[in-house]
């Protein structure tokens, strides 16, 4: 099969989104289809405001050629950006179908940077964006439900998984050393990350990732070790080297931070908010509390390997098959099967 997704977020970002896409790619490859990746790579783009590591493409009068040039057989829009409205726009005036998927709180995220935005707008714009989508994609039940009380219609369930062959528990740690609190992930202000660094515990506090705040952050928080980028085995050995992972954001629709952490052996310490809640089982693979403090205590108490064996479960694999069966057909006519290789013959009307 030939199946194209469209996304504004793609490398260099480092984020939930891409790490997901990169999975996703990869699986579907594995299964003998052809996927081709639209993202800001393939245009011309300028910097977010606010944001530059985000690109904004601008010559989307290419889109179309785009999609009729790879002649797909499904289409999945995994973004609300730019690219995905240009995609969205084409398809839908020629009546083909497509998925979509929300990864990001959109409203909240807008609302963490400008509080006199009605969260009511923001959900107006996804409403608005996936309205017309055959499959609208989520992470969790607990998310589906509360997209549908703000009036999202088509949501299905399409989890996310762990690449357990490079996050995994390490040979042996060291015994008695001081704890490592360890945050991963965007430095930006949805992330909430000052309800971490504020906090006052034993041991080094570690931040792994980048984004609009470190500047200001790093030099606030003289004590914190601000580390960068990580990547692959780096990124893993972070994980490993850490005591706990502390999640400190309420408005994550999931975090795989919290999944590859757990894979490595290491608790996770959180809010008790959706995206830990689907992800942590209290008790065992982490500890969920309104004191954040509390928190981080209480995990440094779980047991690492009861942490691995919980992620381990969850493979890339699932979650690929999981996203091919949810699929349709930008004909309209049925939907992909999960494990169909062969090239399938198909009037495509956008010709």
């Amino acid at each position: 099969m030939r199946i194209l997704i469209v996304s504004d977020a793609w490398s260099p970002q480092v984020n939930g989104v891409v790490t997901s896409l990169r999975a996703l790619l990869d699986e579907l490859r594995g299964l003998g289809h052809q996927v081709k990746l639209l993202s800001p790579a393939d245009f011309r783009s300028v910097p977010c405001p606010t944001y530059p590591e985000i690109p904004l493409v601008w010559n989307l009068w290419r889109v179309g050629a785009a999609i009729r040039e790879f002649q797909p057989d499904c289409v999945h829009l995994a973004t609300e950006g730019p690219l995905g409205w240009a995609a969205r726009r084409w398809l839908n005036k020629r009546g083909l179908a497509f998925s979509t998927a929300i990864h990001t709180r959109f409203p909240e995220y807008l609302n963490s940077r400008w509080r006199w935005l009605p969260l009511s707008w923001g959900y107006a714009y996804l409403r608005a964006f996936h309205r017309p989508s055959r499959a609208v994609l989520i992470t969790t039940e607990r998310l589906c439900a509360e997209f549908a009380g703000w009036g999202l219609r088509r949501l299905a369930v399409w989890r996310k998984g762990v690449d357990t062959g490079l996050f995994h528990p390490p040979a042996s740690r060291a015994e008695g050393a001081a704890p490592v609190f360890l945050y991963v992930g965007r430095v930006a202000t949805e992330k909430n990350l000052e309800a971490f660094l504020d906090l006052e515990l034993p041991g080094t506090k570690r931040v792994i990732g980048d984004g609009p705040q470190r500047e200001a952050l790093q030099a606030r928080y003289g004590a914190v070790e601000f580390l960068g980028y990580r990547h692959g085995e780096a990124l893993a050995r972070a994980y490993q080297e850490a005591s706990v992972l502390v999640f400190p954001s309420r408005t994550d629709t999931y975090g795989l931070v919290m999944l590859e952490a757990l894979a490595c052996g290491t608790p996770v310490a959180a809010f008790p908010v959706p995206g830990p809640l689907d992800v942590l089982e209290p008790g065992v693979s982490g500890a969920m509390n309104e004191d954040l403090r509390e928190a981080c205590l209480a995990a440094l108490k779980l047991d690492r390997g009861h942490c691995a064996e919980l992620a381990a479960r969850q493979s890339w694999r699932a979650s690929a098959l999981e996203f091919l069966a949810m699929q349709p057909m930008i004909d309209g006519e049925g939907s992909l099967e999960p494990l169909r290789v062969a090239p399938r013959a198909v009037t495509r009307p956008f010709l």
